[in-house]
């Protein structure tokens, strides 16, 4: 009975059970990260320590950005500390996806002029795969904080714990250089590259008004387990605010609107 009233409690820390399990993933790779960090000081095994985590740190990019769309707990000091942890692994701090994404991209997508994360040059031309990635990642701080500037609450946290987060990651780089920057600085830098590369099949020269047109999506079972079903990506940009263990449930009701050519398929069929 004791147990059951403690599982309970456990679970309502979290708005959506489903985070459990990635939460405590991400949790893991953190402590490892840090154990890494101080008891390592080998660059060759820090080098190669920082590409096995390449693709765990890729994916959790995925994570993070569900996040920023529905805080992962109830209590707000526990999402800052989750951010922190996010932030280590993706470059992506406290709010940025939020207002860079959330109240930038998802509302202006549909309009190359305005989107945070937009695929069309200023002469109207589809940019490259290399020239997007570089520019959405570039840009990405400076976009988010033009979009803060409309949404002054959500600008605050977006500084504080930014600026928080980057001390932190200098006084690491501080005490010990290498390690710091193996296990920090590089893999921050790398990831929100890979971000930004990761979200360039998802519009890019979709050229259209209509949302259900707009977006690719991958069915793979083994892609969207990996993601939190992100390659739902029409059902997610039709209703953002729907946690991400629901769009498959959402896409159903919406399918027969999303034309064959926007589902891609993956190279294994997994």
């Amino acid at each position: 009975m004791q147990t059951t009233i403690e599982a309970q409690k456990a679970a309502g820390i979290f708005r959506h059970k489903e985070d459990r399990w990635p939460v405590m993933v991400v949790l893991m790779l953190t402590a490892l990260d840090f154990y890494m960090y101080f008891t390592v000081s080998n660059l060759t095994v820090l080098f190669s320590y920082y590409l096995l985590m390449l693709i765990p740190k890729g994916i959790i990019c995925a994570w993070n950005h569900h996040h920023q769309h529905i805080f992962t707990f109830r209590n707000t000091a526990l999402n800052r500390g989750l951010e922190f942890a996010y932030a280590l692994h993706t470059g992506v701090t406290t709010h940025l996806w939020r207002l860079h994404h959330v109240l930038g991209h998802h509302l202006n997508f549909l309009d190359q002029e305005k989107d945070e994360s937009r695929w069309k040059r200023k002469n109207g031309k589809k940019m490259g795969m290399i020239e997007y990635t570089l520019n959405v990642a570039i840009t990405a701080y400076s976009r988010g904080y033009t979009v803060g500037k409309r949404y002054p609450k959500q600008l605050k946290p977006f500084l504080i714990y930014t600026t928080i987060t980057f001390l932190i990651v200098a006084l690491l780089v501080w005490y010990k250089p290498v390690a710091g920057f193996m296990l920090f600085v590089l893999p921050m830098i790398t990831s929100l590259l890979f971000t930004a590369y990761a979200t360039y099949d998802h519009h890019s020269g979709l050229d259209t008004e209509n949302e259900f047109e707009a977006s690719r999506n991958k069915m793979s079972p083994v892609f969207n387990f990996l993601t939190g079903n992100l390659g739902y990506h029409t059902a997610h940009h039709h209703k953002q605010g729907v946690h991400w263990s629901k769009l498959p449930a959402l896409h159903e009701k919406i399918k027969d609107k999303i034309p064959e050519y926007l589902y891609q398929k993956p190279v294994i069929n997994i």
